[in-house]
């Protein structure tokens, strides 16, 4: 009798087992009882606050009663998930068999956490939600980022500052009591004012490319991992993976969280990043199915239960005490940073003279002050003067150093590498290291993959050839029962791929590798074929996964119920074919394939190839009962052989002769055979179909097989290599860098990883490459677009070529700077550039000069130059050419009006400095425009493109007519009248005639 209907004084029934002996609940049993109560109690009260809302008036029972007994179907009901996450965590993290045999196994722990080991957990919010209230989210805690505070601080510790800091406390203390606090602050105040704007602008960029690189180190590390939810198959990203999930997992695959083994067939995992172990390790059901978050798969396929996420994985608590180094520096800034200190000592050797020569000259009485009068007298000049005057000379000779010292080079490249980053984010390509940006504009040589990265990865099979036969219309109706049967069976069991199909009316959804995908659906949509009818009538016993060596995958299955076992193998048609001694034709009938054929066959799969089809066969024999169970590789029967259409990729025929026209070889590697590679090569340019060939197409074991000082010789002759294997890859790799060569590679397999490390710039693909190639990659290519890489070269020159440029610009500054106040100094005893003007023209060339060079765009010039190389120096000829011919003549003007400035214009002292300041820095805003092109006359080609170039020149300008025009005592400047301004800008105007009759001087 139930609870619900017993009458009352009625006596309670009496629960008994059968042999009236009290039943014990296990502890687990009494946890599931007492939630379940906990669980309906909720569901009621939630019942009846939803009947008071909507105030209605149901008539209720006299009695309500609830069996909490721990019956299995209150567990299957009852989204219970009752398991203790700490439990769950030892369990994996230890490997701790007894606390899984305690949980009754990986079946009763998948359904305590509520999944169905076929299904999946529910794809509903409010339990994926509930899952992430119990159990976590699948996200690491990292360490707090350096705040804007930490990075001004930093500036703070550069030496220089220091000292021009201490300078400018001492000048404003001397100056506030020489001169009173209204006008004796002018001078110090305004060095401090435009030290902590120099430190603000520098500690500003800094933030920002720290924030930008973080968002990329986030981006990189969201990746996809392939789960099933409410029975179907889907990619969702790592960080929405939930306790409870399937995950599943093939070759390449990082594992996303902590779990159990659930099924699988050779899968081995790569252990090393958790436990420091190099040796593969095995999972299975049997002896070890922990999986742990963090490591790789590198063998078989599988599927795992997820236990642990996040923070609750070893992995969590390792990846969030380690901080990504954010401060890498590439070989450019390291090559930048030993120039800066080389020019950084010149510039403190002047100094030391400039200030040996002006003390010199003061004390010997040689400097006169505004009146005219001596500066020093010994014995009747004040202390305070004394020292206001020495101080007032050592800030002079400081900011020598700090406008001889380029600090603007790193910051050049730094905002060059995090613009170019952001911008090539948004050109499909993520850059994992930084050095990547600049190397891959040295790159001479280019080896791609074919599949995905020259061709759509959009596989159809466009041909189905039985035996001899061509099967064109009416497929299924031609092809004899017995040998339809096989193929359903070969089709739906030998596949890592799946057809998710909720009811008859639905458009199937399938999922695999793009080879799988076309097979899957030429054999549902074309063929009509019921994959699950196979699935429910054969139980599989072993499996050999698909990988990039064998290049075919099989399967032994044995029908229910019955003893015999047949082996089923796909893979590539001529390898599958030597392995075959028979072949089914159109009728049904088993023939022997002889030699003649094996010819017939042969030209088949050449003739297809040769119309850049990949070629598929499947195989097949049975194996009797009294016969070992094992996969069969040789005897086998021929059933079919498949042709795959991979169209080349639109653009592609244009990149290649894009990276031809600037000097980069592009070898394509795949592992098709050399009939479609050959094909495929001819389709997208890498070949000229009426060249010779026989030394520009290799197959991978010929080239293996050369002799060391054949590979070397033949490796630059070589631009396809077909049926080769990763490490036919790497041997390429290795060859082409013994001969000089700057290597980029592309690949997305896990055996591809050694390769992309081996090369100088490594390209995996975003879509199709697996966790272990991107991590063995410094830069994604997020669509596998050729295209795409051939956009990172153009991306890489002009990284070099804006630093370049800004070389150039920054070096005239240092030079002409450098001399006029050394020369001035010995001369007349004073710095015509005070210290706040030389800080500010610092400010100009480190920042908004940086910020104007280093953000020119890629243009196609600069795929029409060879390469760079690996030992091109920073300075070129034609470098030195302009930089020297600016130097000069910014040097004699500046000179002109330091001698004659006075007499020219009828001036003093002070409008005369102001006039040679206001000219030095006009002349460097019109020398930022002949910096944009360092070989080309025309300076003005796509100047209207470059909209902030524009800006930073604006604002330059304007803030230099606020500092000589309004900010007189800070910038200790004169006002000038309009034909000042005039000569000034006619004086610097002309560095564009002379930019441009220097550029005819041949170098």
């Amino acid at each position: 009798m139930s609870l619900r209907n017993r009458k009352p004084g009625e006596p309670e029934p009496v629960v008994s087992d059968g042999d009236d002996v009290p039943v014990t609940k296990s502890p687990q049993q009494q946890w599931r009882s007492v939630y379940a109560a906990i669980y309906s109690a909720r569901a009621l009260v939630s019942l009846y606050k939803k009947v008071l809302s909507q105030k209605r008036i149901m008539r209720t029972l006299s009695y309500v009663a609830i069996d909490i007994q721990g019956s299995d179907s209150i567990s299957d009901r009852m989204p219970s998930l009752p398991l203790d996450q700490k439990t769950l965590t030892e369990m994996v993290k230890e490997k701790n068999s007894g606390i899984l045999n305690e949980l009754g196994g990986v079946r009763k722990i998948s359904g305590s956490l509520q999944t169905d080991e076929k299904d999946g957990i529910s794809a509903d919010e409010a339990d994926l939600a509930r899952r992430v209230d119990l159990y976590g989210t699948n996200r690491f805690t990292k360490p707090p980022t350096k705040s804007f505070l930490s990075f001004i601080f930093e500036a703070f510790k550069d030496p220089t500052i220091i000292i021009l800091l201490v300078c400018a406390i001492l000048s404003l203390g001397f100056g506030i009591k020489q001169h009173g606090i209204e006008n004796g602050w002018y001078d110090g105040g305004s060095i401090i004012f435009a030290v902590f704007l120099v430190v603000a602008v520098s500690a500003a960029s800094n933030y920002k490319q720290n924030r930008q690189f973080e968002k990329l180190s986030k981006e990189s590390s969201d990746i996809r991992v392939e789960v099933v939810r409410a029975g179907r198959r889907q990619f969702i990203s790592v960080f929405d993976v939930v306790v409870g999930d399937i995950v599943y997992l093939k070759i390449g695959d990082q594992i996303p969280a902590d779990g159990l083994f659930l099924d699988g067939h050779s899968l081995k995992v790569d252990e090393s990043s958790m436990t420091g172990e190099s040796d593969p390790v095995e999972i299975d059901g049997r002896n070890n199915p922990f999986v742990l978050s963090g490591t790789k798969v590198i063998d078989g396929i599988g599927s795992m239960l997820v236990t642990s996420v996040g923070m609750n994985t070893a992995y969590g608590e390792m990846m969030s005490s380690i901080n990504r180094n954010l401060d890498e520096e590439t070989p450019l800034q390291a090559r930048l940073n030993k120039l800066t200190s080389f020019i950084g000592k010149i510039g403190l050797a002047v100094a030391i003279l400039v200030l040996a020569v002006l003390l010199a000259r003061y004390f010997t009485g040689n400097t006169k002050d505004d009146q005219g009068n001596k500066e020093y007298i010994k014995g009747k000049t004040k202390f305070d003067s004394i020292m206001n005057s020495v101080v007032e000379i050592i800030s002079a000779a400081i900011t020598i150093v700090v406008v001889a010292i380029p600090e603007g080079l790193p910051l050049a490249v730094t905002l060059t590498l995090a613009y170019s980053m952001k911008r090539m984010m948004a050109d499909h390509a993520m850059v994992r290291k930084l050095s990547a940006c600049e190397t891959m504009g040295s790159a001479t040589t280019i080896c791609t993959d074919k599949t995905g990265t020259l061709t759509l990865n959009e596989m159809r099979v466009t041909e189905f050839w039985l035996g001899r036969e061509l099967m064109n219309d009416g497929i299924s109706s031609g092809i004899a029962p017995n040998v339809y049967e096989l193929l359903q069976q070969a089709i739906a069991l030998n596949t890592a791929g799946s057809v998710y199909k909720p009811n008859s009316a639905s458009v199937p959804e399938i999922s695999g590798s793009p080879t799988e995908k076309a097979i899957l659906s030429w054999a549902v949509l074309d063929m009509g074929m019921n994959l699950n009818e196979p699935k429910q009538n054969f139980e599989i016993i072993q499996v050999v996964p698909f990988n990039s060596e064998k290049k075919r995958s099989g399967v032994l299955m044995r029908r229910k119920n019955e003893s015999s076992t047949q082996t089923h193998w796909k893979g590539a048609a001529e390898m599958i074919v030597a392995m075959c001694s028979q072949f089914y034709d159109r009728t049904g009938t088993i023939k022997v394939m002889d030699d003649e054929e094996r010819t017939e066959i042969g030209k088949i799969i050449q003739n297809m190839a040769a119309k850049s089809l990949r070629c598929i066969a499947f195989a097949q024999t049975n194996i009797p009962e009294d016969n070992e169970q094992v996969l069969e590789e040789s005897r086998l029967t021929l059933l079919g052989i498949v042709g795959l259409k991979d169209p080349c990729r639109p653009g592609v025929r244009r990149a290649v002769e894009s990276c031809r026209d600037a000097g980069v070889s592009i070898k394509m590697i795949t592992g098709d055979n050399v009939f479609t590679a050959k094909a495929i090569a001819i389709e997208c340019g890498i070949l000229d179909p009426h060249e010779d060939m026989n030394e520009a197409v290799v197959e991978g074991i010929q080239f293996r097989n050369y002799s060391p000082e054949e590979r070397t010789e033949k490796v630059n002759k070589i631009r396809v290599m077909a049926r080769s294997s990763p490490f036919d890859k790497l041997l390429m790799v290795q060859c082409l860098k013994q001969n000089g060569h700057v290597v980029a590679v592309t690949g997305d397999g896990t055996n591809d990883a050694p390769a992309l490390k081996e090369a100088d710039i490594g390209l995996s693909m975003g879509i199709q490459g697996t966790e272990v190639a991107k991590e063995s990659s410094d830069i994604v290519i997020l669509d596998d677009n050729f295209t795409s890489v051939v956009t990172v070269l153009r991306w890489g020159r002009c990284v070099f070529n804006n630093i370049q440029k800004f070389i150039q610009f920054q070096l005239t500054v240092n030079v002409a700077a450098l001399v006029i106040n050394f020369v001035a100094a010995i001369s007349s005893g004073k710095v015509p550039l005070t210290a706040v003007q030389l800080l500010w023209v610092n400010l100009i060339m480190d920042t908004l000069g940086a910020l104007a060079l280093a953000t020119e765009q890629p243009t196609n010039d600069l795929m029409t130059k060879p390469p760079v190389g690996r030992s091109k120096p920073l300075i070129s000829n034609i470098m030195w050419r302009n930089l020297i011919a600016q130097a000069v003549y910014q040097v004699a003007v500046l000179l002109t009006l330091q001698f004659c400035g006075k007499s020219i214009f009828g001036v003093d002292d002070k409008v005369k400095d102001t006039l040679i300041f206001n000219t030095f820095v006009l002349c460097q805003v019109f020398n930022e425009f002949n910096a944009r092109q360092l070989e080309k006359k025309n300076i003005f080609k796509g100047l209207h493109k470059n909209r902030l170039f524009l800006g930073i020149i604006g604002v330059t300008v304007i803030l230099q007519v606020v500092m000589v025009e309004f900010l007189k005592r800070f910038a200790n400047t004169q006002r000038l009248n309009w034909g000042q301004w005039a000569s000034c800008i006619v004086i610097a105007a002309l560095s564009w005639p002379i930019g441009w009759l220097v550029k005819w001087i041949p170098v």
